[in-house]
């Protein structure tokens, strides 16, 4: 079995969209397949969980205006 990966940034860090994120339909009021939050928009991660399946970090990144979204790591990058 291979281990976890371990987490590459940590709560309270400021970040930046690496991409265009994407609607997975986990946002319902949105459109699907519709860009939640453009490329380079700065956010702060709230907290880092791990995906028990793949073992690998979750962070939970607020965007502002109530939007906070579950990003890869290779989706976001520090500031």
């Amino acid at each position: 079995m291979i281990g976890p990966d371990l987490p590459k940034y940590r709560s309270g860090q400021r970040v930046k969209s690496a991409i265009d994120l994407i609607n997975d339909e986990s946002f319902p009021k949105a459109a699907p397949d519709g860009v939640l939050i453009g490329a380079g928009q700065i956010g702060e991660i709230i907290r880092v969980a791990m995906h028990t399946e793949a073992n690998v970090p979750i962070y939970f990144v607020d965007f502002g205006e109530r939007r906070v979204i579950g990003c890869y790591e290779n989706e976001i990058e520090a500031l």
